[in-house]
């Protein structure tokens, strides 16, 4: 599933909700998750996620936010929620 957002994140906003996709029982089997957005400071946060590693650092800007995440049963309105999308 892939979305957009202008919402403007924190690191730690974003490294917590990455923590808890690793409960599939309430958001499907997340196999991948990664994406680029915009940082409440106005810096651009990417990240990427597996079970059990996650990545994040500052980069180069978007255009708008972007967010993916893979996996098998994804329960789409519990991610989007998670994300405040």
């Amino acid at each position: 599933m892939g979305f957009e957002t202008s919402h403007k994140f924190t690191e730690e906003a974003i490294r917590e909700a990455l923590g808890k996709l690793s409960d599939f029982t309430q958001y499907g089997q997340v196999l991948r998750a990664k994406g680029i957005v915009e940082g409440e400071d106005g810096k651009w946060i990417h990240f990427d996620y597996v079970p059990g590693e996650i990545d994040i650092r500052n980069g180069s800007a978007g255009t708008t936010g972007m967010l993916c995440v893979i996996g098998a049963g994804l329960e789409e309105d519990a991610v989007r929620e998670l994300f405040a999308l």
